[in-house]
């Protein structure tokens, strides 16, 4: 069945049941098969009622061509009946969307499978309308789709909200790295040069007359000194506000390979600085995971990457360890930072793993 063969009459979705039996009852006398079809055609009104209630419903052929839209759609869309049948939905595309995914739908539905998804379309004033979308194909006896029913329902003000906390966790994140970065400062330029002060004066008294008590005292405020380092490092890097992203990210898995005996393979050809929010998603990021293979992978080995495709920098970073299935995922609060540090700056983040098969996390950070 195609368009040519088996074209859908216009009225299908528009006219009413009644009318349809009454062109029916023209010609097929009283029998229990016309009992039989004014029910069925009766509940399929009950269904359209309903689904026109609820829904915004639009019905294109297998180019895209609408040829049937209900009420809620040219309400939302500000267009009337008359000036979107017949065309297609770049009339409503938005620009909003990049090629990749609107090629993800029409692979989807081609392939006869169903769509769903959250689209941003623009009405006729050039305002814009979120719909979450499921894309329904109708396939012919050739396994091909010859239409496509697509029921909305508006999420406008679900999107505003989710983008209004968005924006509210990106402020809370730098608010965060703002405090880290003055209390690693504080406690290197503070504390670390008070000790430090402290080891001169000892060094002094011990060169006049030398005390094993200073000695052990000295030892102990060169321990304090180092866990004081540590603690700095570990709040914000400052190779990081310096030197940017790479050298951060070589430094830190030094430390690491150092501290849990996991050999990590770090591979990198970015030879730029980034912003500076997008250089801390990345470390913090890389730092979340790297943690997570030492706490969960069970391996000796792990790998970073870090590739500068030019408009985009991707970030890799996976193990062979154990994994997890998707069962027992959970919604770790680690997890959740890394995502909404991605989405903070632009960026995706996404996880695979498998028991037995490692993890991978891949995140796409804009340039």
């Amino acid at each position: 069945m195609n368009e040519s063969s088996n074209p859908l009459p216009q009225h299908a979705f528009g006219e009413s049941a009644d009318k349809l039996l009454n062109d029916l009852e023209a010609y097929i006398p009283e029998s229990p098969f016309l009992h039989e079809l004014r029910n069925s055609l009766h509940q399929l009104s009950n269904l359209k009622l309903a689904l026109d209630t609820s829904s915004i419903v639009a019905l294109t052929d297998h180019r895209g061509i609408i040829q049937y839209v209900n009420d809620k759609f040219c309400e939302i869309s500000q267009y009337s009946r008359e000036e979107l049948i017949g065309r297609d939905h770049r009339l409503i595309n938005s620009g909003y969307h990049t090629s990749a995914f609107m090629k993800n739908l029409w692979t989807t539905i081609r392939s006869g499978q169903v769509w769903q998804g959250e689209i941003r379309n623009r009405a006729k004033d050039n305002s814009y309308y979120w719909v979450n979308t499921t894309i329904v194909p109708f396939m012919d006896e050739e396994g091909k789709p010859y239409q496509h029913l697509a029921i909305r329902n508006e999420v406008t003000k679900l999107k505003k909200v989710e983008a209004e906390l968005q924006t509210m966790m990106t402020q809370v994140m730098q608010i965060q790295e703002e405090e880290r970065k003055r209390f690693s400062r504080e406690l290197h330029d503070g504390i670390g040069q008070s000790l430090f002060s402290l080891i001169i004066q000892l060094d002094s008294q011990l060169a006049e007359q030398p005390s094993p008590v200073l000695e052990n005292l000295r030892s102990q405020v060169t321990d304090i000194i180092k866990d004081v380092r540590g603690l700095a490092w570990e709040l914000r890097p400052s190779v990081l506000d310096d030197l940017g992203v790479v050298p951060a990210i070589r430094t830190y898995i030094e430390n690491f390979c150092s501290h849990y005996g996991i050999e990590v393979h770090f591979q990198c050809n970015l030879r730029k600085r980034l912003d500076i929010r997008k250089e801390i998603a990345i470390y913090r990021i890389v730092q979340e995971a790297l943690t997570n293979v030492a706490k969960y992978a069970d391996v000796a080995e792990a790998h970073v990457d870090v590739e500068d495709q030019g408009e985009i920098i991707q970030v890799s970073i996976w193990d062979e360890g154990i994994g997890f299935s998707e069962e027992s995922q959970g919604e770790g609060v680690g997890l959740f930072s890394m995502e909404e540090r991605a989405r903070g700056v632009g960026g995706y983040m996404s996880m695979t793993s498998a028991p037995e098969q490692g993890t991978s996390i891949q995140l796409t950070i804009p340039v």
